[in-house]
């Protein structure tokens, strides 16, 4: 498993905070039982340049949390996670030629608004950033939140990852 990180702030991330966000990939990644040798790129930004993105690729002018870039596409967010377990087949043009790692996309977080986030709710740093991270997993492999039904079940998952890893509510 390979996880690219960048981070393009000031802030600086922790050597604990960096184990717990590889953590919390793997655990995401044994909940729909993918195999573990996946690549993911986590980048880290600040409010200007996430609003930048935003606007970008969703025509929304305006910071928000996280952004996922899935490289995988499924044919709907409820067909996601069915499976017993997680098949390669077909999706020969996602793995890397040179390591064999399955590509599953690109996190963009706002740290800026990860720290607001984490005093408007009131809980840590990192059980926010762990959230982010956490829900932007499930969009890479598939899953989604527009209809109530799905919003269930990936968050039932998201909760489900962070209490293997000691950041529940």
């Amino acid at each position: 498993m390979k996880i690219w990180m960048e981070n393009k702030t000031s802030f600086q991330l922790s050597e604990k905070m960096k184990q717990l966000i590889q953590e919390i990939i793997v655990q995401a990644l044994k909940v729909e039982k993918y195999p573990l040798d996946v690549e993911v790129s986590i980048t880290f930004v600040d409010n200007n340049e996430i609003q930048a993105i935003n606007k970008e690729f969703r025509n929304i002018d305006r910071p928000t949390d996280v952004l996922s870039f899935p490289l995988l596409e499924f044919e709907d967010s409820t067909t996601a996670g069915e499976n017993d377990s997680f098949s390669l087949e077909g999706l020969e043009e996602y793995i890397n030629p040179e390591t064999g790692d399955l590509m599953l996309g690109d996190i963009i977080i706002s740290i800026d608004k990860a720290i607001e986030q984490s005093k408007e709710y009131n809980h840590s740093l990192e059980r926010e950033i762990g959230f982010l991270v956490s829900h932007s997993m499930f969009h890479l492999m598939g899953y989604d939140h527009m209809e109530e039904d799905e919003e269930k079940i990936m968050f039932e998952k998201q909760e489900k990852v962070l209490q293997t890893v000691g950041l529940s509510r």
